[in-house]
């Protein structure tokens, strides 16, 4: 095994650990679950740095992790999708790699930003919509007389949101303090 995918298997070992700590220091909104944390960034930070597929294996990572340490799961559709899909997805900011590499090359720290704005869009709103998926289908209970596509919607969302905002703005700040973080060796 050459030495540049040994430290990648590396990186993604230590920022899936990261990623499940980071996870349990969050702020909860609503005691059925959900809450505002930073697990998104070292996915995020994987993804940028060596591409889609790192990313996708840290999120499936932290969330094979998160179900191993007690995550709550009903059914095993609904485990897969907010543990393994939801972390998974968030992986696909890596689809933007290439431009954020060109964009560091050129030291254009407003393009480097607006890739990482829409890879962490991206990658958390697909988590967001496995999170509405499993939702709308396996707690439609909490929905009462509503409609439970717009109560797992708005749910969802009133986490989500902050999430993708912040890591979004987190991520923007570290690549864009320091690129060098983007070159691999």
């Amino acid at each position: 095994m050459n030495k540049s995918r040994l430290l990648m298997l590396v990186e993604i070992a230590i920022f899936a650990a990261i990623g499940v700590v980071l996870d349990k220091i969050s702020f909860s909104i609503w005691a059925q679950g959900g809450s505002i944390s930073f697990v998104m960034l070292p996915i995020l930070l994987m993804a940028i740095r060596w591409g889609l597929s790192a990313g996708v294996i840290t999120g499936l990572l932290i969330g094979i992790i998160q179900i191993a340490l007690g995550g709550y799961v009903l059914h095993w559709v609904q485990g897969f999708l907010d543990y393994i899909v939801a972390f998974s997805v968030v992986g696909f900011a890596g689809i933007f790699r290439t431009q954020i590499l060109e964009a560091a090359k050129n030291l254009d720290k407003k393009k480097i930003s607006l890739y990482i704005v829409l890879g962490t869009t991206m990658g958390g709103l697909l988590r967001y919509a496995a999170h509405s998926i499993a939702g709308a289908v396996f707690f439609k209970e909490y929905a009462g007389d509503q409609n439970v596509w717009l109560y797992t919607i708005i749910y969802n969302g009133s986490y989500m949101i902050p999430a993708i905002i912040l890591t979004s703005i987190v991520g923007s700040l570290i690549f864009t303090s320091a690129p060098k973080l983007l070159r691999i060796n």
